[in-house]
C-alpha cells in the first residue's frame, strides 16, 4: 500500500517538525503545546505503522503486534488532542501577552 507508506513518512516527518519547533520555542506553554501536536504525530506514525504491517505479512504474531501498534498509536493520537485542547487557549493567550510588550 503506497498509500500508507507516504502518510507513515508524513506522519514521520511532522514529528520531527515539531520536536525541532520544540526546541526552538522560548515561551514555556507554548512549548508544552508543540509538545502535544509531536505526540499526535508520532501516535499516527505508530498507528499507521501498525496497519501497513497488516498488509505485509499474514502471521499471527504480526496481527498481535500490529494491534499493540494500533491501539498505542491511537491512545497517543487520543491523548495528545486532549491535551492540545487543554493547552490552546493558554497559547493563544501567552502569545497575546508575548506580542504585546
Amino acid at each position: 500500500m503506497p498509500i500508507l507508506v507516504f502518510l507513515i513518512v508524513i506522519a514521520f516527518a511532522m514529528y520531527v517538525f515539531y520536536k525541532v519547533k520544540y526546541v526552538r520555542s522560548a515561551r514555556p506553554i507554548e512549548k508544552k503545546w508543540i509538545s502535544t501536536k509531536s505526540s499526535i504525530a508520532l501516535g499516527t506514525f505508530i498507528a499507521l505503522f501498525g496497519v501497513n504491517q497488516l498488509f505485509l505479512f499474514q502471521t499471527t504474531l504480526t496481527f498481535i503486534i500490529a494491534g499493540l501498534f494500533i491501539i498505542l498509536g491511537a491512545f497517543s493520537v487520543y491523548e495528545g488532542f486532549k491535551a492540545y485542547k487543554h493547552y490552546l487557549p493558554f497559547a493563544i493567550k501567552e502569545a497575546e501577552e508575548f506580542s504585546s510588550h
